[in-house]
């Protein structure tokens, strides 16, 4: 599987621009997006406010790019481990590897999901951060109908929406409800979803 192709809006820029971005990034996981504010990224990305200003626009603009970002990585991370699982470790269906990728995705991650909690500050609002979250949560739907289909299973529109919606479980379970079983629980559902789709026992 192949990684998809950096946007123009995410290519690298000054090394202040990153500095800030980075910034940014750490400061709005780690403490929430409302919670911090230009002047401390300026600090801590050791710039000036007007260099936010100037290249960003707004706090918005950070705000919309570090979504951007993160799903980019995301979307790097599950594609490689989908293509070392392909060689000899691909599991008997394509959306257990999905699954998996995000357990060792979730194990490096302090605070959960980035969009689970962006949309907690973000949600009912017209920021433009919204749509990023919310593009995040289909293309992830719509890996796992590719992936079904790939794997010759039926309905695989419907089969991907269940096995979505356990994977967006497993994730307030794994975080918010600090469940350390939930990944396991999870595979074992999206298992038992699969091997009925397929006419199989497992």
């Amino acid at each position: 599987m192949t990684a998809p192709e950096l946007p123009e809006a995410l290519r690298p820029l000054t090394p202040a621009g990153e500095r800030l971005v980075a910034a940014a990034s750490e400061l709005f996981y780690d403490r929430g997006i409302h919670a911090v504010g230009v002047d401390l990224i300026a600090e801590v990305a050791e710039t000036t406010k007007k260099t936010l200003y100037d290249r960003f626009g707004s706090k918005e603009g950070l705000v919309v790019l570090y979504l951007q970002r993160r799903q980019h990585r995301w979307r790097e991370f599950v594609s490689r481990h989908l293509d070392e699982m392909s060689v000899d470790r691909r599991p008997p269906w394509g959306p257990l590897g999905v699954l998996d990728a995000l357990e060792l995705w979730m194990a490096e991650q302090s605070r959960g999901c980035a969009f689970v909690n962006a949309y907690a500050e973000l949600g009912g609002s017209d920021h433009p951060g919204v749509e990023v979250i919310r593009s995040e949560k289909q293309w992830t739907q719509r890996l796992y109908r590719r992936l079904c289909e790939e794997d010759g299973l039926p309905e695989p529109e419907q089969l991907a929406a269940a096995v979505h919606l356990v994977h967006e479980g497993v994730l307030v379970l794994a975080t918010a409800g600090a469940q350390p079983d939930a990944f396991a629980h999870g595979r074992r559902t999206v298992e038992q979803l699969l091997a009925a789709a397929a006419g199989q026992d497992r």
